[in-house]
């Protein structure tokens, strides 16, 4: 059975596989100093900025900021995901991947479940009955005509694996069902409904035409269905179950990937014969959201595979409040070197009616020519809500643009789009008070974007930027979690993500809580310093003496210290992989990355860590200090309580005497 993949071995993987073996492999490196270049197989470019290091066993393109290790490299390049590329690293090194249960007997918190889940299976008999259906029941013929009056052909219907679902309360379950117990199956795969009054069963999908939904790996875990008449509701979706995630998933991204070898951009449309026509038309890179806005978790899907995401909506106002749900949803993901457009129809056409009135031709000018760029959108749609025209709606636009673009973690989009907001309102906004931003509340009206704003702490960070620490991304396959590390996102109101864009941002609110500065802080400085030099962990404070540590920014360090004591000789690679999958571990890639790109001459990066660690030291000595001399006025101490006490004076005079 397959179980969770011991993090040792990880460990062990990453320090077998050579790093340029594994991309010379895929690409054509050339040798340039001592690291490798090539050009970059993420975004078009002509001229190499794609830089392997055998050193530090890692890679990093300039152009669009992609980087990490083989085991990355493997799953964006190979289009894999997290198991799948460990098993096929291990592949190449001659060893078999070994799984395990967690050893506090807890289940793993993956949002999908292990290979062997027996909902795959019924699934796919499912869906091998709706084929059948298609081709040879007796009501077949009213759904083929529907098929062929929506321009399809037979074997774009192949290519997409549409079926049929026949009239009737009980066919599939008459056919996949013998017992009570493999209809409790059907119930769980979302494929029966039982009556809750009455206790009857029956089959969820009835005279429909059926759209199976597959994963990244091809394997149906749910379905969509059409009526063939007036009946409501129009498409009828599976309910969740422990194989489908509709606010994950995206329809027609896996026959994407199967008929373009490289995608280069993604269509994202709203419906599935939106997807299916097109494909029919030779766009087949269209992909759909299962009836659900566009998230950021999707975005971050389509991201890991192109840096171009186009968004056609209809031109009405559904189609314009979706267009600016997907906008709040991209902001957080757009990184430098990423793209979104935005291409409105006419009011009363959408993508199937589009291609089949215009051909394929005109449609793909059409995108060309008539796709807005995301900022183009952002502040065409901020000027028409606000009247821009007016120094009062100027003010207005920038009150509620600003808090969007800040979202944005892609530095160098983030200040061009600080710079066009400032000629077009005409203010200096560097002398704009924090306090002048809006909260999360204050948005434009007529539309619906307060409903997806993140709500805000009173220092005016989203409160749920955290995210989810147990996971990268939605793809399947059973994720480890490094020890200690919990599978559940820290409270709102216990922490906020700190981000690479917090420490380029400048403090203007001024004292400790301003969340932007010009350069790291001292402690992230110390992170980055000592995932490049683990060894320095072996000389520093005890981690358990610095447990204590409530700053986001101090666990990251005290996390880092603990692995690289428990476990000398780690490299930076091994301590990358243990919380590889996490949020955690796309910031510790981050600054990676960055002392990689970013040396300091002259600085002494060794002494500043250990003062960063002596400091933290000190600081939970004196919270501990006067926890105790807090007790004493209340209670008597215990002895040991004495001792410590005494102690810590001790070393705090020790301090002020050698200061």
């Amino acid at each position: 059975m397959a179980g969770l993949i011991p993090q040792g071995f990880i460990d062990d993987l990453l320090g077998r596989i050579d790093i340029v073996e594994v991309v010379g492999a895929r690409l054509k490196l050339k040798k340039t100093g001592k690291n490798y270049s090539a050009l970059c197989p993420f975004h078009n470019e002509k001229s190499p900025s794609f830089s392997v290091s055998p050193d530090k066993q890692f890679y990093y393109c300039f152009g669009c900021g992609a980087g990490g290790s083989a085991l990355s490299f493997v799953m964006d390049f190979d289009r894999l995901d997290f198991p799948q590329a460990v098993e096929e690293l291990a592949r190449q090194a001659g060893v078999e991947v070994p799984h395990e249960e967690r050893s506090d007997g807890r289940k793993s918190n993956n949002r999908t479940p292990r290979k062997d889940n027996p909902l795959y299976a019924l699934l796919e008999q499912a869906a091998a009955y709706y084929r059948q259906q298609l081709r040879q029941h007796p009501a077949r013929q009213r759904a083929v005509s529907y098929l062929k009056g929506r321009g399809l052909s037979g074997q774009i219907a192949k290519v997409y694996d549409l079926g049929l679902a026949p009239p009737g309360w009980d066919n599939l379950m008459s056919h996949l069902a013998r017992d009570t117990s493999e209809q409790k199956a059907l119930i769980d795969a979302g494929l029966v409904v039982e009556n809750p009054d009455s206790g009857g069963r029956y089959d969820r999908f009835r005279d429909r035409i059926m759209f199976p939904i597959r994963d990244s790996r091809g394997r149906t875990i749910g379905f969509g269905g059409r009526v063939l008449g007036d009946e409501k509701p129009k498409y009828l979706n599976s309910p969740e179950t422990t194989v489908f995630h509709k606010g994950q998933e995206l329809y027609g991204l896996y026959e994407a990937k199967q008929q373009n070898r490289q995608l280069n951009e993604i269509l994202v449309v709203e419906g599935y014969m939106d997807v299916i026509a097109l494909a029919q038309h030779g766009i087949t890179n269209a992909v759909a959201t299962l009836g659900t806005a566009t998230s950021e978790e999707h975005l971050k899907r389509l991201f890991r595979l192109v840096h171009n995401v186009i968004f056609c909506f209809d031109g009405d106002r559904a189609g314009r409040q979706a267009a600016w749900r997907a906008l709040n949803s991209a902001l957080p993901v757009l990184e430098d070197g990423r793209h979104v457009r935005f291409l409105f129809l006419p009011d009363g056409q959408d993508p199937d009616t589009m291609v089949r009135e215009e051909g394929t031709d005109a449609f793909r000018r059409r995108l060309e020519r008539e796709a807005l760029p995301l900022t183009d959108y952002l502040f065409r749609h901020l000027a028409e809500e606000t009247g821009a025209d007016s120094l009062e709606g100027k003010a207005h636009m920038a009150s509620l643009a600003l808090p969007l673009i800040d979202q944005i973690p892609g530095s160098m989009l983030r200040r061009l789009l600080r710079q066009s907001l400032q000629q077009q309102t005409g203010l200096d906004l560097d002398s704009i008070e924090p306090a002048a931003m809006p909260t999360a509340t204050e948005q434009p009206a007529g539309n619906d974007a307060g409903n997806h704003a993140h709500p805000l702490h009173d220092e005016g960070v989203p409160m749920d930027v955290w995210g989810d620490w147990s996971e990268r991304d939605d793809s399947g396959g059973d994720y480890y979690l490094p020890e200690g590390m919990d599978s559940k996102p820290p409270a709102a109101s216990e922490s906020r993500r700190f981000t690479p864009r917090d420490s380029e941002r400048k403090g203007r609110s001024g004292g400790k809580k301003a969340l932007r500065r010009e350069v790291d802080s001292p402690l992230l400085q110390a992170v980055r310093t000592l995932l490049h030099h683990p060894h320095l962990a072996a000389h520093a404070q005890q981690a358990n003496q610095m447990a204590d540590e409530d700053d986001d920014e101090a666990r990251l360090l005290v996390a880092l210290v603990d692995a690289a004591q428990k476990q000398p000789g780690l490299t930076t690679i091994e301590l990358l992989a243990r919380w590889h999958g996490t949020a955690m571990g796309e910031q510790l890639n981050r600054l990676a990355e960055q002392e990689w790109l970013l040396t300091s001459p002259g600085v002494n990066l060794e002494q500043q860590f250990f003062d960063t660690i002596n400091r933290l030291t000190a600081q939970q000595n004196e919270r501990r200090l006067q926890h105790l001399l807090d007790k004493s006025v209340t209670e008597p101490l215990s002895a040991e309580e004495k001792q410590q006490l005494r102690d810590l004076l001790g070393s705090r005079n020790t301090r002020k005497n050698d200061g």
